[in-house]
């Protein structure tokens, strides 16, 4: 499924067409987040990962994985999940409604094909990747395990633990990113609880650190090659992916605002207008 940059840019515009319509048709969601990480997303479906969307199960031998940690921007996994193949597009239309697999942070009981784990109590993800990638390793199964955490979620504890436990360990299937917006849902990263130097935390905690521009698809896919290249060499990897909060919409760009609020019916209209519908709306 491995897409050009010019077909992830396709995608990446109806992705961020459903996050919106998604959070707006239920006046609830997260769509600042979701718009941000929508580039990594796409790329990694698309183009990076390997997995099988038609014989999805919990174990997903010789596939790669994906766990994310940050669960609260489920709009831009459902929207990928679903026009990737895991399950129909248009039921995408059920999103936080009541009854729906499509809850609010994702979960398992549901059974939604593409979920492992239920995700949005903040700072677990990375212990679980870490999990899988050592299962990975007694399995003799030569797939990577990848995670998403956002900036503010690494102001937990938890994930500080599991950092020292896969440098210790040489957990090197495995690379994790870090989505860098500076925004959480109270603030600014720098006003709630500053993060100091991510980059020299990391490494002192013994991980290859890469950095790059989340929201450039060619730079994105760039380090996340390079990223693979280096796994198998006894180490971790992080790629700390700054974004923009909102990415794709104007008037949600750059704030914490936009973190847990829909847009309104003239807000949709605007955002819509900015988003090149390429794959047809569900």
């Amino acid at each position: 499924m491995s897409k050009s940059i010019s077909e992830l840019q396709s995608i990446a515009s109806q992705v961020r067409r459903d996050i919106v319509r998604m959070v707006h048709a239920v006046n609830s969601g997260h769509p600042g987040g979701s718009l941000g990480c929508t580039d990594l997303f796409v790329s990694l479906y698309f183009k990076q990962m390997h997995h099988l969307p038609e014989s999805f199960d919990m174990d997903g031998k010789n596939q790669d994985l994906f766990f994310l940690s940050n669960g609260h921007i489920s709009p831009v996994w459902y929207s990928v999940l679903a026009r990737s193949g895991y399950f129909p597009v248009a039921e995408l239309s059920t999103f936080r409604k009541l009854n729906t697999r499509l809850q609010g942070h994702p979960t398992t009981h549901e059974h939604l094909p593409g979920i492992r784990i239920a995700s949005g109590s903040l700072g677990q993800g990375l212990s679980v990747s870490i999990g899988a990638a050592r299962a990975k390793k007694l399995n003799n199964d030569s797939q990577l395990v990848y995670v998403l955490q956002g900036d503010g979620e690494i102001q937990e504890g938890q994930v500080w633990e599991a950092a020292m436990y896969a440098a210790h360990n040489k957990i090197d299937n495995l690379i994790a990113f870090i989505d860098c917006n500076g925004q959480q849902i109270d603030g600014s990263t720098d006003q709630v609880l500053s993060l100091g130097n991510i980059k020299a935390k990391w490494e002192a905690f013994g991980w290859v650190v890469l950095e790059t521009d989340g929201n450039d698809l060619l730079a994105l896919n760039t380090t996340i090659e390079e990223a693979k290249q280096l796994t198998g060499q006894g180490k971790p990897i992080m790629v700390l992916m700054t974004t923009s909060m909102g990415k794709g919409v104007d008037f949600m760009e750059g704030t914490h605002k936009w973190h847990g609020v829909a847009p309104n019916n003239e807000e949709l209209a605007n955002a819509l207008s900015q988003l090149e519908e390429t794959l047809g709306d569900y």
